[in-house]
């Protein structure tokens, strides 16, 4: 039997893709956390930032742009803004709980009734806290806005540090678009992100005739529940937020690049970050999925990983039957973008053994083949347990590595007051 041939994810029904869908939107904000320690403990508070700032404004505008077009919810308005918000992996849903207000197509409100990103940062003190909440927010939401209407200016009402200091909801933000606000170019970020494979990769197109929602046109909804889309539109979604996370790991790996001496600097940070990153999502998929300690438990979850699909863009093929064996193909579109698979050779397999590992500590992998075409690694299960990679354990300092998703019902249709 062969596993991750084909479209991605095309075996799963409706409701496994929306809990794959939520995942990959809290994972791809996981990738901060699994990053930015490293930053810290190479450059310092002040750099983190900095870097924070570039990886943001690079990818968010890319991503933002793409999503609006796969959904058909291009437009300039504020509504369009907030549907950007929710299919966003800086603003996973009900980790980062954003609600929404519109009064009219020019203006509006949100805030967040939780955020786990302040959750995390909270404990280290307040100047962690403006980092993140003031110098980081205030370019990178303006950022993405201009994914939707350069004259859209995103400003707090109130935002932490918090006084008192159990102050709900989190913070408060209006959107306000006018003519009169000087327009905001692209960022010079996100155009060299544009220019990148990922950013212009093409993905199966939804069926339009597979039942259940397909598009976003319509009103805003207070809440998108998944399990109304179709699997076709669910796949699509599902690739898309993948690609948000390798586009904000490129910007990262722009950014931190001119901030070191050497390339091989940049890299080593970047998969840091992916090791991170990779073993907390593949913890959460076997929670998800409620899958086992087995060899085939581990195939699942090294095809539905975020990190190493879409496979089309990423070169990974995963073969499974009496052996599991991965392929990461040295031609792919990852490749050339030096995205995370690049990062994967005899001599660092860290990423794919945090993702075996978390399914049975004892599972490892092994190269089989190496040449400038294709790296060839099995997964074996030893006799050792091995501990949990300390990138690993980094990225699990975060509140959303054990978050749990509620069923939040019907959605509520956000009108616009009086009409308008």
């Amino acid at each position: 039997m062969r596993v991750g041939e084909g479209r991605d994810l095309g075996a799963e029904d409706r409701a496994t893709l929306a809990v794959l869908v939520r995942e990959y939107l809290l994972d791809g904000h996981l990738i901060d956390r699994a990053g930015m320690p490293h930053l810290i403990g190479a450059f310092g508070r002040d750099v983190m930032r900095d870097i924070a700032i570039d990886e943001w404004m690079g990818a968010s505008p890319v991503y933002s742009k793409r999503m609006q077009r796969t959904l058909g919810f291009e437009g300039d308005t504020v509504e369009t803004i907030f549907k950007n918000l929710q299919l966003d992996i800086g603003a996973p849903p009900q980790f980062m709980d954003f609600r929404f207000e519109l009064s009219d197509r020019d203006h509006g409100r949100f805030w967040l009734d939780h955020c786990g990103a302040l959750m995390d940062v909270e404990p280290m003190g307040p100047d962690y806290v403006r980092a993140m909440c003031h110098d980081i927010e205030d370019p990178t939401f303006d950022a993405t806005a201009t994914a939707s209407n350069p004259r859209a200016q995103m400003r707090p009402v109130h935002r932490p540090p918090r006084m008192p200091a159990d102050r709900t909801p989190h913070c408060e933000w209006t959107v306000i678009i006018d003519p009169s606000h000087p327009a905001l170019p692209v960022p010079r970020q996100a155009v060299a992100i544009g220019a990148t494979r990922a950013a212009t990769f093409e993905l199966d197109p939804i069926d339009p005739d597979d039942p259940g929602t397909h598009d976003y046109p319509g009103p805003l909804l207070a809440d998108l529940r998944l399990e109304d889309w179709s699997a076709s539109a669910l796949r699509r979604i599902a690739g898309e937020v993948c690609l948000q996370g390798h586009l904000l790991a490129l910007s990262f790996l722009a950014a931190t690049r001119e901030r070191v001496d050497t390339d091989d600097e940049a890299r080593e940070l970047l998969r840091h970050q992916f090791t991170g990153v990779a073993g907390v999502a593949a913890t959460r998929l076997r929670d998800a999925l409620a899958l086992g300690s087995e060899l085939h438990d581990a195939a699942v979850v090294l095809t539905r990983s975020p990190g190493l699909l879409p496979a089309a863009y990423t070169g990974v093929r995963v073969e499974s039957g009496d052996r599991l064996v991965v392929r990461v193909d040295r031609t792919a579109p990852a490749a050339a973008d030096g995205a995370w698979p690049s990062l994967l050779d005899a001599g660092h397999l860290e990423p794919l053994d945090a993702i075996v590992g978390a399914v049975d500590r004892r599972f490892r992998c092994t190269v089989m083949a190496e040449d400038d075409a294709e790296l060839v690694v099995e997964v074996v299960r030893g006799e050792v347990e091995h501990p949990v990679p300390d990138d690993v354990r980094l990225t699990e300092f975060s509140t959303g590595a054990d978050f749990a998703f509620v069923d939040r019902g019907t959605p509520v249709v956000l009108g616009r007051k009086g009409g308008a």
